[in-house]
């Protein structure tokens, strides 16, 4: 008796390790440190699903698209309030804005130096659907050369503000290049 006891909880305790109470883990492509942004590249990876393969394509690729563009505009403004604090310009606030303002600009734009590092389809016949994975990436320093030159075009911007943030962005270059080495 002691060994079917001890049999059947040995068996619980094996099946047990094998499940989890949140299910089964999945793995998905693209995932870790090769696809995560750095200090030299802005990285993003989308997914989309769909029965037809290229609307799969297209919510996949917006998904991507639209991180990179979150991650590129949050580190702008973390780099112009940081310089702003350090440098106590008299007039941080409109520089700030500005500088906000480009790089929404350059987001809105083709975004400069966008290169697809990966894309795999899948086709689930049981369910008729198409899944769609992509994954992008953005040289930082091409992508601050790239608002540098959108900067001194922009005339909008005055001659003091172009010098912040021409500033601005040739320490945030020297930053990626740096880190490129």
């Amino acid at each position: 008796m002691k060994k079917i006891i001890w049999c059947l909880s040995l068996l619980a305790v094996l099946s047990s390790c094998g499940s989890s109470p949140f299910g089964q883990k999945v793995k998905e492509p693209f995932r870790g440190s090769a696809y995560e942004s750095n200090n030299r590249f802005f990285r993003g990876t989308g997914k989309g699903e769909s029965s037809a393969d290229n609307i799969a394509r297209g919510k996949a690729d917006i998904e991507a698209k639209t991180i990179l563009a979150g991650q590129v505009n949050t580190t702008m403004k973390q780099v112009a309030d940081q310089y702003l604090g350090q440098t106590q310009n008299d007039r941080a606030a409109d520089v700030a804005d500005k500088f906000q303002t480009l790089s929404r600009e350059v987001m809105n734009t083709n975004i400069a130096d966008l290169r697809k590092i990966g894309e795999q389809k899948y086709f689930n016949k049981k369910e008729n659907k198409y899944t769609v994975f992509i994954a992008y990436e953005i040289k930082k320093n091409a992508m601050f050369r790239f608002m540098k030159k959108q900067a001194k075009t922009n005339q909008q911007i005055d001659e003091r503000q172009q010098e912040v943030i021409q500033k601005i962005l040739d320490e945030e270059l020297k930053k990626a290049d740096k880190e490129g080495d």
